[in-house]
């Protein structure tokens, strides 16, 4: 019985219509696409697909089913040898059909068939499956955390409020130790510069001191010489003198004698 076993006609005989998409399946699996009427290509679908099932089953009898229906060699063993790669992740849909408009002689449809690769269908799938498993992970992780307690809230609160304590203190004796830092340096820097100022006095005094003991010493002997520079004027002053000087002098040498 032929029940369910229908076929779009295209008012040819059946001769006429299998060598037709024979032909067809044969120019689509060489050249990756083709043109052609939008019935013809509704219905090259089917037997590019059933050729593409045999090419993944990859046996020799699939081999020897497909040979039976595309008529060159060179088309069934490349198609057998790249069907795992292109289309072993995916289960049919292995074409597709793009409208391309009127035909200009008769305004038949016009459409174009090309093969799908599974590269495509694979970026779609794996972007899908990523967002659903973000989501589910999301969800999982939101159910998994534990509902917090009133009385874990009310002991977390007192921690917090002693680090949040430590973190100011430690803060404040960090400014503190910031502060005593900066005075040392000062004080050590004023200390410094004080011992700078008494040595340079020092080294200024040194040379006044010796020039005063100079002064001092230059000062003492002039009187000495001054004391001997009169005597011995004196005693000119007295041989110099008339006789009746002498004499008086010389009375009053011989009064304080005696």
């Amino acid at each position: 019985m032929r029940h369910r076993k229908t076929v779009l006609k295209l008012n040819k005989t059946s001769s006429h219509r299998k060598a037709m998409f024979r032909n067809m399946v044969t120019s689509l699996f060489k050249y990756e696409k083709i043109q052609t009427t939008g019935a013809k290509a509704k219905e090259l679908r089917r037997w590019a697909d059933h050729l593409i099932t045999l090419a993944k089953r990859g046996d020799l009898h699939a081999r020897r089913q497909a040979l039976a229906i595309v008529r060159e060699k060179d088309v069934v063993h490349k198609l057998f040898e790249q069907a795992a790669e292109r289309f072993g992740s995916v289960s049919g849909g292995y074409t597709r059909v793009v409208k391309l408009g009127h035909r200009p002689g008769d305004a038949a449809p016009v459409a174009l068939v090309e093969l799908v690769y599974s590269q495509d269908t694979k970026k779609k799938k794996t972007k899908k499956k990523k967002a659903k498993a973000g989501a589910g992970s999301q969800k999982a992780a939101a159910a998994s955390k534990p509902a917090v307690d009133k009385n874990q809230r009310d002991s977390a609160k007192p921690k917090a409020a002693k680090a949040d304590k430590k973190e100011e203190a430690e803060v404040k004796t960090e400014k503190v130790s910031g502060k005593k830092a900066k005075d040392d340096k000062s004080k050590s820097a004023a200390k410094s510069a004080s011992k700078k100022k008494a040595a340079g006095d020092t080294k200024e005094e040194k040379p006044v001191t010796k020039a005063a003991a100079e002064k001092k010493t230059t000062a003492k002997e002039k009187p000495a010489k001054t004391e001997k520079e009169e005597k011995t004027k004196g005693a000119a002053k007295i041989e110099d003198a008339p006789d009746t000087e002498k004499k008086a002098s010389a009375k009053k040498t011989s009064k304080d004698e005696k």
